[in-house]
């Protein structure tokens, strides 16, 4: 690929093998080769909190539990149809869905990932959480790592 531009620094990830990139002024790091010399603060953050549901397609097909996970996409989906749906109707809160439900280790947070800006987070997830409105869930996202709704927070 060439040089990687300034500011920036290869690495690899330990857990999965693949190599990304870190930014060396706000340490934020990024699968996507960079393009331009890395920015010293992100151009905007926002907070967000998830609820996750893994499939046996994902890539890290177990829970923070350390369950290990054979559902299907489709069950995934149907699953996360389901919180989603009880979520809109007021049956339960969505952090309270999270905590019992995710397969994220932020279930421990209900669901919350705190704030992050551009590059953080995998691309669907992070085009998905900029899209909506504060206080508004998305509809069902997919990445490498499953199925989520997503609850815009800040």
């Amino acid at each position: 690929m060439g040089d990687i531009p300034e500011g920036w620094e290869k690495r690899t990830s330990r857990s999965s093998g693949k190599d990304y990139y870190l930014n060396l002024y706000t340490k934020e790091s990024q699968w996507d080769p960079p393009s331009e010399p890395a920015k010293k603060m992100s151009a905007q953050t926002v907070r967000a909190s998830h609820l996750l549901v893994k499939h046996c397609e994902s890539r890290r097909p177990m829970n923070w539990k350390k369950e290990e996970i054979t559902r299907t996409k489709d069950e995934a989906l149907q699953l996360l149809l389901g919180y989603r749906q009880q979520i809109t109707s007021g049956q339960v809160e969505f952090g309270d869905l999270a905590k019992q439900h995710s397969d994220c280790s932020s279930a421990n947070r209900e669901g919350d990932l705190g704030s992050f800006g551009p590059g953080q987070m995998q691309k669907p997830f992070e085009e998905a959480t900029f899209a909506l409105d504060v206080g508004e869930l998305s509809e069902p996202i997919w990445t490498d790592s499953g199925v989520h709704i997503i609850l815009r927070t800040g």
